[in-house]
């Protein structure tokens, strides 16, 4: 359930930064095998971003899936916009298509 308190709370934290990744745990720690392959993925192009961990707060947790219409965490943002999931990030990255994106967003990648 997304009430406009909470939809609000979401905007300002996609806001916040200009790499948002919505993952369980934290970026230095991540708590599920999902999570750490995108952290490991823009970790690896030495993209900046902001994690924010839904594990301690379910309203983000839920709120989340319901604000980008999408069933699963993790979840990546730039510059406001969903970009996608583990699956897709992980696809875009091999592609070449994920540091294509970032440049075009005027995003430094500085790849390891």
């Amino acid at each position: 359930m997304l009430d406009d308190a909470l939809k609000t709370r979401i905007d300002n934290e996609i806001g916040s930064e200009q790499v948002v990744l919505f993952m369980k745990g934290t970026p230095v720690f991540p708590q599920c095998g999902f999570s750490a392959a995108v952290v490991g993925v823009l970790s690896h192009l030495g993209v900046k971003f902001r994690g924010i961990n839904v594990l301690e707060d379910d309203n983000i947790r839920e709120g989340i899936k319901a604000y980008s219409d999408w069933p699963t965490i993790p979840q990546l943002y730039v510059k406001g916009e969903f970009v996608g999931g583990c699956d897709i990030i992980r696809e875009m990255y091999e592609t070449g298509e994920l540091t294509e994106m970032f440049q075009t967003h005027g995003i430094n990648v500085q790849p390891s």
